[in-house]
């Protein structure tokens, strides 16, 4: 399966080639990505966003048209083969209009971060968020997504394994590891 990331005319395209082994989802697939790097986007966005693809694959998964220019789209969507939106899967630490308007547009809302918890919880008591409850939140460890960003180059071959909550990954002969931590947007009362 070869899926392409957009290309902006200045964007730095990385080719990865990622076995992945989600235990946890059964999923097994190798990927072979082009992930176009926006002038804009950090190394540690770019990692961010390639682990949400890859923790979320599913037939219909695609990266943004309009890669980080493009504040309609998810960075990561998922639709069915008529074209309706059915999971939006957004990185870092979107406004609570953006995840409000996710939660509105797809049944499935998923956020991958490495931001600290209390600060998500802040930003979605901001406003009222669409069936807040139901986005789904994986927290990366920075740590992680800063080892494996330092290992990438233009051609990488990798290996990203869950297993019970635990996220692995294998790059060069070394091995990254984290725990990939599930939280709600929803304060704890």
């Amino acid at each position: 399966m070869e899926e392409w990331a957009p290309m902006a005319l200045t964007a730095t395209i990385y080719h990865f080639q990622i076995t992945l082994s989600d235990v946890d989802r059964n999923v097994y697939e190798a990927l072979d990505l082009r992930v176009a790097r926006h002038p804009s986007e950090t190394m540690r966005y770019l990692v961010t966003r390639t682990l949400a693809y890859s923790l979320s694959y599913e037939e219909g998964i695609a990266f943004s048209k309009g890669g980080l220019s493009t504040a309609e789209e998810a960075p990561v969507s998922v639709r069915d083969a008529s074209g309706v939106l059915r999971a939006w899967i957004d990185v870092g630490s979107p406004s609570a209009e953006r995840l409000h308007k996710a939660s509105k547009a797809a049944g499935r809302v998923a956020l991958f971060t490495h931001v600290e918890h209390a600060l998500l919880l802040r930003e979605a008591s901001a406003r009222a968020i669409h069936r807040l409850e139901q986005i789904e939140v994986f927290r990366v460890e920075p740590e992680l997504l800063d080892k494996l960003a330092a290992q990438l180059d233009k051609n990488s071959k990798f290996e990203v394994v869950r297993t019970d909550g635990q996220l692995y990954i294998t790059i060069g002969g070394q091995t990254l590891s984290s725990t990939l931590t599930q939280c709600s947007l929803v304060a704890a009362g």
